[in-house]
């Protein structure tokens, strides 16, 4: 999802080596966090000014019930990159998560402790201690409710759309989680911004707001012009607690605080971003299978 956005956006400014474990478009090369050597080695050979790990596992039930691989790739996988960055003195950039935090909070920014309920939020908020323990040079931004990537969403906002395509009419959606919906566009044109100053360090980086799961369907709807067509069921969490048994914070809501005081805070609304990802990407193939 996050990699095809920065593939796309700083190609026409830089020398781009982009690797994945899964190489399945022709400018990835087959390249794994985990081993060290093999990241070291193609790092030495391309002598990178910056590097960009936006590698993990995201899905929080594989995670939970996973968690030496969790760590092994989050975590670790982290490090190694940190480690390299540091050797060739390069800047290393990592992406973290909103989901460090506990949800205790309604809105937590820049500066609030993480306290992280998740494996996968353990992970990531230990890779993020680690990299501030190894590099000189960094740059930590935290995401939140991903969307884009067309056929390689895997998030919410893709699972709503594959119901929509399959044809169903009601849709369950729950209204006592809250988050801020990141565009991985918009994602990638602010972390370039920030990339070319030197004002490094850890930033919460999400688009602007904080919708309920239930309000971002509802938008959907919205925006594909099916709010009256398809008929949209407030529920809680635990309606969901069989398929989705990770703990989860209620609250997900960032506050870029730090990069409005610097003045580089040019993430949209979240429900801006939605409506172009949508158009963009989704709005034909909606309107041709919802009949």
């Amino acid at each position: 999802m996050l990699g095809e956005a920065f593939y796309n956006t700083f190609k026409g400014d830089y020398d781009i080596r982009a690797s994945d474990i899964d190489v399945n478009e022709s400018w990835l090369t087959e390249l794994d966090v985990r081993n060290y050597d093999a990241i070291r080695q193609d790092a030495l050979k391309f002598k990178p000014e910056f590097i960009i790990n936006l590698a993990a596992y995201t899905d929080l039930e594989f995670c939970e019930n996973n968690p030496d691989e969790t760590f092994l790739t989050n975590t670790n996988g982290a490090e190694n990159g940190a480690r390299i960055s540091e050797e060739m003195g390069s800047t290393y950039v990592f992406i973290s998560t909103a989901g460090i935090f506990d949800g205790n909070k309604d809105i937590y920014n820049d500066h609030d402790i993480p306290s992280p309920l998740s494996v996968y939020g353990k992970s990531k908020y230990r890779a993020e201690l680690s990299i501030k323990d190894i590099c000189t040079k960094y740059f930590i931004f935290r995401a939140g409710w991903m969307m884009g990537g067309g056929q390689k969403d895997k998030k919410f906002v893709h699972k709503i759309i594959k119901q929509l395509i399959e044809g169903k009419k009601e849709l369950y959606v729950v209204n006592d989680l809250k988050g801020s919906p990141t565009y991985t566009y918009d994602f990638a044109e602010n972390t370039k911004e920030m990339i070319a100053t030197k004002f490094y360090g850890l930033y919460n980086m999400t688009c602007e707001g904080g919708p309920s799961r239930y309000e971002v369907a509802a938008e959907m709807l919205k925006i594909f012009d099916l709010q009256n067509r398809i008929e949209l069921i407030e529920v809680k969490s635990d309606h969901f607690s069989q398929e989705y048994f990770a703990p989860r914070p209620e609250s997900e809501v960032l506050d870029n605080l730090k990069l409005k005081t610097i003045n580089l805070d040019n993430m949209r609304a979240w429900d801006l971003s939605l409506k172009e990802y949508l158009e963009k990407d989704w709005a034909q193939i909606v309107k041709e299978k919802v009949s």
